[in-house]
């Protein structure tokens, strides 16, 4: 006796007919016959016939249909108990300080709920610092913006955001406006993170492209204490919305503008160790962490953010 033969008779008596149930289960209606015939081999009885009314048990069928819906939902429970074994052990992830005001809490919260045996380390750095943690095997994932330090990586585009101007509503160092372009943003003074981290290489890459020179005024590897320069007036800066919202308790002190050139943007790649070094624990916390992402950005809830698309 098989257990797919306990599920094909439960499915005929829960439908009260063969050919739904066939239907119901993706299968020709002779074959489901058989498989029905086996079984009532095997137990010497009948336990279907056909009425007035469909496809019923007789008594020994009804009987049998009880205690078949016991053994599958026993067998469920140690399916679901060996994966759970399975799926325990430790994770680390990485996410830079933006990406985690919009995906950290989703994520620990998704794979508490899927996998509570699983442990997870959370680290929130820059991107540059996270690539050197990936490259000494002290993260299993991280999200980052540019994958050219990879050593033996598995990479898979994520999504792109889009890019703002930010600077001081109190303190502006240029016209502010809805919108801007690259040829506005020539001259205005920007504070950005050091040349070791994704986002201010997409920057320099823009600025190259828009034939335009960039003007530094401060680099700062640290988004609380950039922010805060960029408040105080010191220079505007060049983040996601994801940055606006980190500050939550501040935003009303900046303004932002929307830059629309088409090319400026910041991708977001889920990287991590190669495959055959990721633990089924951190193979398992990858898909939750895509899945968490997609439906932060399907739902709206990760403003400027598209998702892109990936092979599995």
């Amino acid at each position: 006796m098989e257990l797919r033969q306990l599920r094909y008779f439960v499915r005929v008596v829960e439908l009260g007919s063969m050919s739904r149930a066939a239907m119901d289960l993706d299968m020709v209606q002779s074959a489901l016959s058989q498989q029905i015939s086996r079984l009532e081999s095997e137990l010497s009885t009948r336990l279907l016939q056909r009425s007035s009314k469909g496809t019923v048990p007789t008594e020994a069928g009804l009987a049998f249909f009880h205690e078949a819906q016991l053994t599958l939902r026993h067998a469920e429970q140690a399916i679901h108990a060996a994966q759970q074994a399975r799926l325990s052990g430790a994770v680390s992830i990485g996410l830079s300080p933006t990406i985690a005001s919009v995906l950290g809490l989703p994520l620990m919260q998704a794979l508490r709920q899927r996998y509570p045996e699983v442990r997870l380390h959370m680290v929130s750095a820059l991107s540059g610092h996270l690539t050197s943690l990936l490259n000494a095997r002290q993260l299993d994932l991280a999200i980052l913006f540019d994958a050219q330090g990879a050593r033996r990586w598995s990479v898979q585009p994520l999504l792109e955001e889009k890019l703002y101007l930010i600077q001081s509503k109190r303190r502006p160092v240029c016209p502010h406006t809805a919108t801007t372009t690259m040829a506005q943003m020539g001259g205005v003074p920007l504070i950005l993170p050091s040349g070791s981290h994704g986002l201010r290489n997409a920057i320099v890459t823009a600025f190259a492209h828009a034939g335009l020179p960039l003007n530094m005024a401060l680099e700062i590897d640290g988004l609380p204490l950039l922010m805060e320069a960029v408040m105080a007036g010191m220079g505007a800066t060049v983040q996601p919305w994801s940055a606006v919202k980190l500050h939550h308790a501040t935003q009303g002190e900046f303004l932002w503008s929307e830059i629309v050139d088409g090319q400026v943007r910041r991708p977001a790649m889920l990287c991590g160790l190669s495959e055959d070094e990721l633990s089924p624990a951190a193979l398992a916390a990858r898909v939750v962490l895509r899945d968490c992402a997609e439906h932060l950005v399907s739902s709206g809830a990760w403003a400027g953010a598209t998702l892109s698309h990936h092979k599995n």
